[in-house]
């Protein structure tokens, strides 16, 4: 009688004995819980995805393995409780050493021999898949977006320049200085009308170049934005040393930060119920990376992050079309602007955001780290430009 218990405790992994060399093969993950959702069995892709072996995790609570969950445990134990299947087809997992994953799971109840209710996870990450249809969906919106503001440019720049013309006539004939201050004013304004129409339409030339510290160009930024915000937000800084100078424009990658910077301080200093408001800038060294169908051996990545409220969900797939915004004061231009810039750099932005986190990943290639065999050419004609 006393080794009842302990052939109850292993007879779920026992069970799996014969047919775990064939799920250890298999890419989905496949995790067994007893009914008290502990970790009875994983196989080889739920190892990698969760970052630890069936023997440290066996007879650990399933949802002790992460510092954040979207997933409800409560979701588990009502289709344990019900003996129905439940699934999901995005879940964030933080683990404890602060890597995000997003994942799809189906969660399946199962009854053992001995009468006790297991539940089957199958995981599958989708982070890859979710990067590849942000970076589509956001080439399409720059599109997009540079097709509507060429079609206004074009109805708006030419009878602008008619109307700033005839007011430079007008103002040539006018004799009374009270009268030419009228003129004056017509044409300061459709000077500015003709320069917001430029800034929504971005340059077609790409940015004059040369390699600068990425660093030091990220201390600018954080100076003027700590000028503009005031003293109630803690800034942190999470530097790679090894970092080298990037190929770049400077003028136009400062305007990109800056941007994002200010944005995290006003979605920070807009919200009242923040003990800490705090923006963390982080650079780091991504190696792989395939942007834009190119793929790089190198490219810095730059993180502005905050512990804001979040992007409300209704704004999170049209983020980077012009006239989006989710500020009463906003015009809507600042994000359009920045994928632009970024895109002239042949780099990519990705944004997650959730209450209390916020990011912005800014990739920027090094143009001499690009793959392939017409990598020489390919940077050739990116200067010929």
């Amino acid at each position: 009688m006393a080794a009842e218990p302990d052939r109850e405790l292993t007879s779920p992994s026992d069970c799996t004995n014969l047919v775990q060399p064939h799920l250890d093969q298999l890419l989905t993950a496949v995790v067994l819980l007893d009914d008290q959702l502990r970790i009875q069995y994983m196989n080889a892709a739920a190892e990698a995805i969760l970052d630890g072996s069936l023997r440290r995790f066996q007879l650990q609570p399933f949802f002790s393995l992460f510092h954040f969950s979207s997933l409800d445990p409560m979701v588990i134990q009502h289709a344990l409780r019900d003996e129905q299947s439940v699934s999901d087809s995005d879940v964030t997992l933080v683990l404890h050493d602060s890597q995000r994953i997003t994942i799809e799971f189906i969660a399946q109840p199962l009854r053992q021999p001995d009468g006790r209710l297991s539940i089957l996870l199958e995981l599958r990450q989708i982070d890859q898949i979710r990067r590849i249809n942000q970076e589509t969906t956001q080439q399409q919106q720059l599109q997009a977006a540079q097709s509507m503001v060429r079609g206004l440019a074009h109805e708006i720049k030419n009878p602008l320049g008619g109307l700033r013309g005839a007011a430079q006539l007008l103002a040539g004939e006018l004799n009374d200085s009270a009268l030419q201050e009228y003129t004056d004013l017509i044409i300061r304004q459709a000077d500015r009308l003709s320069t917001l129409v430029d800034r929504m339409l971005g340059s077609h030339q790409l940015p004059q170049r040369k390699e600068a510290n990425l660093h030091a160009l990220l201390e600018q930024v954080i100076k003027v934005a700590r000028l503009g915000a005031g003293t109630g937000i803690e800034w942190l800084r999470d530097y790679d040393p090894s970092l080298p100078e990037l190929t770049m424009a400077p003028e136009q990658l400062e305007q990109v930060f800056l941007n994002l910077v200010m944005n995290a301080c006003d979605a920070l200093l807009e919200s009242e119920n923040i003990s800490k408001p705090t923006v963390t800038v982080r650079t780091r060294i991504a190696h792989q990376q395939t942007i834009h169908g190119k793929r790089y051996r190198q490219c810095a990545v730059v993180v502005i992050q905050d512990n804001g409220p979040g992007i409300p969900a209704a704004l999170r797939d049209t983020l980077f079309y012009p006239m989006v915004s989710g500020r009463a004061g906003g015009t809507g231009l600042g994000l359009s602007i920045v994928q632009n810039l970024v895109h002239q750099h042949a780099g990519k932005i990705e944004v997650q955001s959730e209450p209390g986190h916020t990011e912005f990943c800014v990739y920027l290639p090094y143009s001499e780290t690009l793959c392939g065999d017409k990598a020489n050419g390919d940077k050739a004609n990116g200067d010929k430009a």
